[in-house]
């Protein structure tokens, strides 16, 4: 327990720098308050913004749309893995469509996709899941490309088939890859549904911060950005639980 505490008091003294410097320039007055408002200006809007519901509600909109895009996408790439993995002969024909998909910035098919589908929620969730599916592909692939040869020869030996090799040896040492791009993934989501709730949206944390930037309330719109960083962490960490009970053998990073 006392190494549990330990470990996260070191996590939190960057954040600690961070606020201390931060009531520094503030108190010096380096900026104006618009340009960069003081901790306690912050603290009383988030306060505002709680009780009154709004930050709730935006984070809500925000999540909604993170868990679609990124289930979708992670279903999608995890389905296409397994296909490369199974009948490596199919995977020539979907590679170079993939990896052109790949290289487009989500953001650039907003004004197409608002044209499509609409300023609804269909647009938002697409966009996750495009940001989202290469990482997650990639991590699919090198985690059931990566197994040991070692290891595939005793399943082998000991009369596995070909289907029991995926699934007894192959698939459960590509977890840990797998792992690791969800996590990469969920960032891409972050950054993805930030951007689109910016360009296409009325209401979300990126919608939020926005509006705030219109309204010259600066405050308002660091309050957005925290709550972003602390949505992410709150993913990452739940992410983290659930693989980890899944899969114990993963190591927890």
């Amino acid at each position: 327990m006392s190494d549990f505490f330990q470990l996260n008091s070191k996590k939190l003294i960057i954040f600690a720098v961070l606020i201390g410097a931060w009531i520094i320039v503030a108190k010096l007055q380096i900026w104006s308050s618009y340009v960069l408002p003081a901790p306690e200006a912050v603290w009383k809007s988030a306060m505002e913004m709680l009780i009154s519901g709004e930050l709730l509600e935006a984070t809500l909109v925000s999540f909604k749309r993170i868990f679609l895009g990124f289930g979708i996408a992670f279903i999608f790439a995890f389905v296409l893995g397994l296909i490369g993995a199974l009948f490596p002969k199919l995977r020539p024909y979907y590679t170079a469509f993939v990896d052109f998909i790949r290289h487009i910035p989500p953001l650039s098919l907003i004004p197409l996709l608002i044209l499509w589908a609409g300023i609804g929620e269909s647009s938002k969730v697409i966009v996750i899941t495009l940001a989202t599916f290469g990482p997650m592909l990639l991590s699919v692939d090198a985690g059931l490309g990566g197994c040991d040869k070692k290891l595939l020869e005793v399943g082998k030996i000991v009369g596995f088939t070909k289907q029991e090799l995926f699934w007894k040896i192959m698939l459960p040492s590509a977890w840990p890859n797998i792992f690791v791009g969800m996590r990469v993934g969920l960032g891409y989501s972050l950054r993805a549904i930030i951007g689109a709730e910016m360009v296409a949206a009325s209401s979300g944390l990126g919608y939020m911060i926005l509006d705030s930037q219109t309204m010259s309330r600066t405050d308002k719109a660091i309050v957005g950005i925290i709550a972003i960083g602390v949505l992410g962490l709150c993913l990452d960490w739940a992410l983290g639980i659930l693989m980890h009970k899944l899969f114990p053998y993963i190591e927890k990073v």
